[in-house]
Parts: structure tokens; sequence; C-alpha cells
């Protein structure tokens, strides 16, 4: 079962689909609301008129030929590069850099990329190198006793506060 699409013919819909109603001349005949649409609005028809000469000149427009003499000279500055000294080393780099799209330079930098990952993050999980481990700090036994102190200390006020009543006069509570 066919369906066909429904859509609100407005200026921005109908110029969407031009390049449908330029390249298929049945196009219209298909949706009726563009049809509409076309008929009622000057703008949309202008532009399709204006889209339809530009393809009528595309089309009758023909390439120029070559001169006469685009061989001869053609031939000549291929025997002058080619009797002319090789370039350097520098100078073809700096020429492949700045003249190249650099396809092929991108292969080489996405392994070199790949190889500094490896090396620099994976590399652990590769078992290239190993961290080193985190070093747990032993408290000293003097350490450890001022702490045991401490808590019991607090666990004392703790214990002073639910006995001794409160600074609002209440009573202290029961249990």
């Amino acid at each position: 079962m066919e369906t066909k699409m429904e859509w609100k013919t407005d200026c921005k819909t109908c110029r969407s689909h031009l390049a449908d109603l330029l390249l298929d001349e049945s196009y219209i005949t298909e949706h009726p609301d563009l049809a509409a649409h076309m008929a009622a609005c000057a703008e949309c028809r202008t532009e399709l008129e204006e889209l339809q000469a530009t393809v009528a000149l595309l089309g009758e427009w023909t390439a120029p030929e070559p001169s006469a003499y685009f061989d001869v000279k053609l031939r000549a500055r291929l025997r002058e590069v080619q009797g002319s000294e090789p370039e350097g080393l520098w100078s073809r780099m700096r020429s492949f850099l700045l003249f190249s799209t650099g396809r092929r330079l991108r292969p080489a930098l996405a392994g070199t990329l790949v190889v500094a990952v490896v090396l620099g993050g994976g590399g652990t999980l590769a078992g290239l190198y190993e961290r080193s481990a985190a070093v747990v700090v032993q408290a000293s036994p003097a350490v450890n006793d001022l702490n045991v102190l401490d808590n019991n200390a607090q666990a004392l006020q703790q214990m002073d506060q639910l006995l001794d009543p409160g600074d609002d006069g209440s009573a202290p509570p029961t249990t």
C-alpha cells in the first residue's frame, strides 16, 4: 500500500522540492498540493522559471576548443622540466607539505598517533612498563595511641552532653 507524502504547502517546503520539479516533469502531477502552491505563489513560480532558464543555458553551452599551439607549448614545457636539475630533498618536502592535500600523509600521522597512545597510556595495559604501586603509609604507634585517646575524649564529651541538661534549661532525654 503506497501512501502519499503530506506536507504543508508553504514556500519553504516548495523550495525544498524545486530540484524534483526541475528534473522530473511528472513530479508536479503526483503532488497536487505542490501544484496548487506553485499556481498561487508568484515567488516560488519565478524561482522555478529562473532555474529552468539557467538549466537551458547550460544545455546550450559548449566548451571552447584549445588553441592550435596548446600541444606544442605543452611538449616544450615538458622538455624544459625534464632537462632541468632535479629538486633537492628539502625543496621536494617543502612542496609536498605546501601543495599536497595531505592524503598520503594522513596514514603516517595516524600510525604515529597510535604508537604514541599505546606507549603513553595503553602501555600499562599491554605490560610494556609498570607504574609504581601506591605506598601505604603506616602510622607510628604514638599516632595510633593519640587517635584512640582523641576518640575516647570525644565519646566522653558526648556522654557528658547526654547526662547534663542543655543550655536551654530543658531536662535530659529519658530512655
